[in-house]
């Protein structure tokens, strides 16, 4: 066939196709959105296709494709990313168990219930990329998960994988009162880390044999090891537990000895030690609650940690603990570092794209730009405000919680049955692709 009919015929056949064979644009338009990365857009379009945010700006910017579908928003209205919780313990997980303070080939994703009602909490609190971590009561409890709560059947239909099909996570360490006890837990801090470097000596030993190996064998497999010899390349990032001043200096005393990558979490005396935090370019997943204490080691927990490491240049995000803080509440540890004096600018990032950094997934989540996944959350006015509601929060481009819909209101809200595990594959009811 001549080339001069091909074009026109493959024109032809476009046309003839279903209306299914094609993928739909959305466009959600008339509210405002905050793509935090970017300038706040007033009377924006968000334009949706394939799983995928297309494009966005005003509507003098943006021209909505003939055949979209128009979803028109109020004024008042605010479309923003979807939040990234980069410490929570939903899904029903466990980790290590008492044999042993250090357990890093232990995997998070070997436990995890995919319809387990947390999944239902983080949808109706706006939370759609979550790192789910095992406890703190060990020095090293085991390997974390990046997560997205997708309508799934099986927890693979949850998971994040990395470019090379590996798992997405990082690894939970911990020192401070939780990690201490009884033989062969360590009964002191002093002895907490000399255990710790004992094993990652092991480690760089295992690494160094590994690398010898030739086609005569090398050391046999340990899980152990072989995990945190990827901490040690700097494929797998640890999510170090942590609390008072004393604690974090020497979680960062551990990384720098030997050269891993590290977020520290919790980091309740941060406003003690703001400067030599941000002097170790260490950045750091802050909690906060409403009523400090529970344990010594975070009686002075302070919400002046949020505005502290700003100023001092730390990246700083937000997690829940959950269920430490519910995640249904999670916007409002945001609006408490506002409070305490953290500029409004961070206080969304530390909601967002800083969690999507210390996950290593800035590329897909935490903002919205063009061509990363089309995760975001309709909100009923300011997302500090509280007054405001969650009103739909979308994972890739699939609804997933509605507050206009029965079932979500009374997870949103509480009441007889509303967190009960779901019977049902993929732990919701909503499937609407957009």
């Amino acid at each position: 066939m001549p080339q001069r009919f091909l074009v026109p015929l493959l024109v032809v056949l476009l046309l003839a196709l279903p209306p299914a064979a094609m993928a739909e644009v959305t466009a959600f338009a008339g509210a405002r959105i905050l793509p935090v990365t970017d300038s706040e857009i007033t009377d924006g379009v968000l334009l949706v296709e394939d799983g995928r945010i297309r494009a966005l700006g005003s509507r003098d910017e943006v021209r909505i494709p003939r055949g979209a579908r128009v979803v028109e928003l109020e004024s008042d209205q605010v479309i923003m990313p979807g939040m990234v919780d980069t410490h929570s313990h939903v899904g029903e997980i466990a980790g290590a168990d008492r044999s042993s303070p250090m357990q890093p080939g232990v995997r998070v994703v070997d436990s995890l219930n995919v319809r387990s009602s947390g999944f239902k909490r983080a949808l109706a609190g706006g939370i759609t990329t979550v790192n789910i971590m095992p406890g703190s009561g060990h020095l090293i409890s085991g390997q974390t998960i990046y997560v997205k709560p997708r309508e799934a059947n099986t927890i693979d239909g949850l998971l994040i994988y990395n470019d090379d099909g590996s798992i997405a996570g990082g690894l939970k360490m911990a020192n401070g009162t939780n990690s201490i006890g009884d033989t062969p837990f360590p009964g002191t801090r002093a002895r907490s880390a000399a255990l710790v470097r004992q094993q990652f000596i092991r480690a760089q030993e295992y690494r160094d044999r590994l690398a010898k190996a030739d086609d005569n064998g090398g050391p046999d497999r340990d899980l152990d090891l072989e995990t945190l010899v990827e901490v040690l390349e700097g494929t797998r990032i640890v999510h170090f537990h942590s609390h008072r001043h004393d604690d974090l200096m020497t979680a960062i005393r551990l990384r720098d000895e030997f050269g891993f990558r590290m977020v520290l979490h919790h980091t309740s005396e941060a406003w003690r030690v703001a400067d030599e935090i941000a002097a170790a370019e260490a950045p750091v997943s802050l909690i906060l609650i409403d009523s400090p204490g529970g344990k010594l080691e975070a009686l002075y927990l302070e919400a002046q940690s949020a505005p502290a490491l700003e100023d001092a240049g730390v990246d700083v995000a937000f997690h829940s603990d959950d269920w430490i803080t519910d995640s249904r509440y999670f916007l409002r540890m945001a609006a408490m570092g506002i409070r305490a004096g953290m500029s409004r600018q961070a206080a969304l990032e530390a909601m967002t794209i800083a969690g999507a950094r210390m996950m290593d997934l800035e590329h897909r989540v935490g903002s919205l730009e063009p061509g990363k996944d089309a995760d975001f959350l309709i909100l009923s006015g300011d997302p500090f405000s509280v007054y405001t509601r969650v009103q739909q929060t979308w994972v890739e481009g699939v609804k997933r919680f509605d507050l206009e819909d029965e079932d979500d209101r009374l997870v949103a809200e509480g009441g007889f049955g509303a967190l009960s595990d779901d019977d049902s594959a993929g732990h919701g009811h909503h499937g609407e692709q957009q």
